[in-house]
């Protein structure tokens, strides 16, 4: 019978998206791995996949909808004999529901997550088991896995999926064996909260209307916020009211890099490699974390998870917000390597042609404003990071040499923002003494 085509969650953050286009129309036979179109979530635009095969019996969202929920039906789906006739009184979404849409019925059914169950007398696509969720994790599984699922009374957390992006697919169902189910509406009654753990929210300020009516006498634009600036908001809104931050300084003298990184660019001049000095700060977080493994850490709710690998994210300015891609292993690669990852990285975030896998995860975060000239500054910690290093310009400075004289070096001012629940004082002094050793010493970082 018809199955309803979700509107999908392509990141675990993701709450709704743009249907920025469709990439198959009404009628067309599709397979599982085929793309049906291209999402704009709040950081990137994602393509979308097909995870059953069938053909497209009615698209129920237009291309370029905005504010689509994640769940939301956005098409239709046939199996093999069926018609358009079977798919019954479907509808977009009424609005409020998943965004501006074209025309919507009145009573439009409530659509949360699609599955297959017998035939209704109506002919009607039944509305769908909510989607699973297991440790406060939504499982990503496919309607027609999840119809099957409710039929044979298996529990899809206990699943792995072997579709695109670990997806739970008819496939995975049809081989489990049937177990206790755990309805969603068992685990809404009696289960745990989906957001145990997570703090209340802080009382809010004045709404918009009442700001708007603060100026309502001086000329003014409006400027709509989009995913980006929506999901910042939430996360630095979230960082700054359950993270407790301190802060750690220290000023780094960058002569010693400066004159290795100059020698170092005349050598590579052949091979087109231009070393910054963010790659070293780079290289040089990485081997801290190493040497200083208790702070190669995240916070996780109720655990701190310790990594062994370090994977450093670094943020990028775009047009409208910022990115942080990651640079996985950062202390096994050469710093060639990770001039050239970080440069390919920059470029496709600034054109928000990332995949969440490239900006999602890592221990430790860089933010760099001294190519603005800002002396210093405290970056916020982005969860669920242990630490971030705010890094500003290196400046010419008159300084104390060791041998008691008065001279002048170039001094770079650098915060390091803690979260205290995975890193307690002394630990981050450490840490970031091992920075500054690095940094100091630049030729170390290639023993």
């Amino acid at each position: 019978m018809p199955t309803e085509i979700l509107m999908p969650a392509l990141s675990p953050t993701m709450e709704e998206g743009t249907l920025a286009k469709w990439l198959v129309k009404e009628g067309d036979t599709v397979n599982s791995g085929d793309l049906l179109a291209e999402i704009e979530t709040d950081k990137a635009t994602m393509e979308f996949e097909a995870v059953d095969e069938g053909t497209i019996g009615k698209i129920l969202i237009e291309e370029g909808t905005e504010g689509v929920k994640v769940n939301t039906a956005i098409a239709v789906l046939l199996e093999e004999g069926e018609s358009a006739d079977d798919i019954g009184d479907v509808s977009a979404p009424a609005s409020g529901g998943g965004g501006d849409t074209a025309e919507a019925k009145d009573e439009a059914p409530k659509k949360d997550a699609g599955s297959k169950q017998g035939k209704p007398e109506s002919g009607d696509v039944p509305p769908a088991p909510a989607a699973p969720v297991k440790d406060g994790e939504r499982i990503f599984a496919s309607p027609l896995a999840r119809r099957i699922a409710k039929q044979k009374g298996i529990d899809l957390t206990s699943l792995k999926g072997s579709g695109p992006h670990g997806r739970i697919v008819k496939a995975d169902v049809e081989s489990a064996k049937p177990g206790a189910a755990k309805p969603a509406e068992e685990k809404a009654a009696g289960g745990p909260a989906a957001g145990a753990g997570q703090a209340a929210p802080a009382p809010a300020g004045p709404s918009s209307d009442a700001v708007v009516a603060m100026y309502k006498n001086r000329e003014f634009e409006e400027v709509k916020l989009d995913g980006m600036r929506k999901t910042i908001a939430a996360r630095l809104t979230e960082a700054k009211q359950t993270i407790p931050h301190f802060y750690l300084r220290r000023d780094i003298r960058l002569d010693a890099l400066l004159k290795f990184r100059g020698q170092l660019n005349k050598q590579l001049e052949g091979r087109g490699v231009k070393l910054s000095v963010n790659d070293f700060i780079i290289k040089a977080c990485a081997l801290a974390l190493q040497a200083v493994p208790d702070c190669n850490a995240v916070w996780a709710g109720d655990r701190v998870l310790k990594l062994k690998p370090s994977d450093v994210a670094v943020a990028v300015a775009i047009e409208g917000g910022l990115f942080t891609p990651v640079l996985k292993d950062a202390e096994m690669k050469s710093l060639s390597a990770l001039s050239a990852e970080m440069k390919d990285l920059a470029a496709r975030a600034r054109e928000r042609k990332l995949s969440p896998e490239e900006y999602q995860g890592g221990t430790f975060a860089i933010s760099n404003l001294g190519m603005f000239g800002i002396d210093n500054f405290d970056a916020v910690i982005n969860p669920p990071h242990g630490a971030i290093l705010a890094v500003g310009a290196g400046v010419k400075k008159p300084v104390v040499g060791e041998d008691g004289e008065l001279t002048v070096a170039t001094v770079m001012s650098v915060t390091l923002s803690v979260d205290h629940r995975v890193i307690d004082g002394a630990l981050g002094a450490e840490l970031l003494a091992q920075i500054t050793e690095n940094l100091e010493n630049p030729m170390v970082m290639l023993a």
